[in-house]
């Protein structure tokens, strides 16, 4: 399918975290991922070394086994909002995230593509220094986030999500990722998006955030 006609601001500023409008009954084509892939490897690296790796998940067994490994990962996003309270700031927009979370909990199963995005390492990196990880994050980020830019273009969805990481090496066994030279950075759902009208999500004022010369 052709792009979304959206302007490199709109498809910047409307690229949301996908959960509930995701078509779960529609397939989504091996080409239309591979277009998405190749932006992404355009995405800038650590030494342009480009040490990442995308896992597509379609097989239905094996996108309901990382499913549980997800909810093993995650209690119940409604029970987390009820555990932590919710929101603090702004207790209706806490609770209408909370259902989002939840709808995603108990259908991911269903979503037709499950990509973890991975990056090749010389060991894991639990104790590496703060510059390492650094590092080693920003090598693999931008190629991401490229991603879910050129997905949310060709009017795909995506949301970023890491609960499954608890279970990494089981994950890894499922998917035959080399675990201790390769580390999955993600769990994203991938599916064509029921209706393509998304708009800017709210956000603090520049004012709050920008830091100009010192704090």
């Amino acid at each position: 399918m052709p792009p979304l006609d959206l302007s490199a601001d709109q498809v910047l500023t409307t690229t949301r975290a996908v959960r509930k409008r995701l078509d779960l009954t529609r397939p989504v084509e091996r080409a239309l991922i591979e277009e998405c892939l190749e932006l992404a490897a355009q995405a800038p690296t650590g030494r342009n070394r480009q040490r990442w790796d995308f896992v597509l998940v379609t097989d239905p067994d094996k996108r309901a086994a990382l499913a549980d490994l997800y909810r093993l990962g995650l209690a119940s996003p409604r029970q987390r909002v009820i555990r932590d309270g919710v929101n603090r700031g702004d207790p209706v927009r806490g609770a209408r995230i909370a259902d989002s979370a939840q709808y995603l909990f108990d259908h991911l199963h269903e979503v037709p593509v499950l990509l973890i995005p991975c990056i090749r390492v010389q060991g894991r990196h639990e104790n590496d220094s703060h510059v390492g990880q650094a590092n080693t994050w920003g090598s693999v980020l931008p190629a991401v986030w490229q991603f879910m830019l050129a997905a949310r273009s060709r009017g795909l969805g995506t949301a970023w999500t890491t609960p499954h990481l608890h279970y990494e090496r089981e994950a890894a066994r499922l998917l035959g990722v080399p675990y201790d030279t390769v580390l999955q950075t993600a769990l994203i759902p991938v599916a064509h998006t029921i209706g393509t009208d998304f708009r800017p999500g709210p956000r603090v004022g520049v004012d709050r955030i920008a830091h100009w010369d010192s704090w």
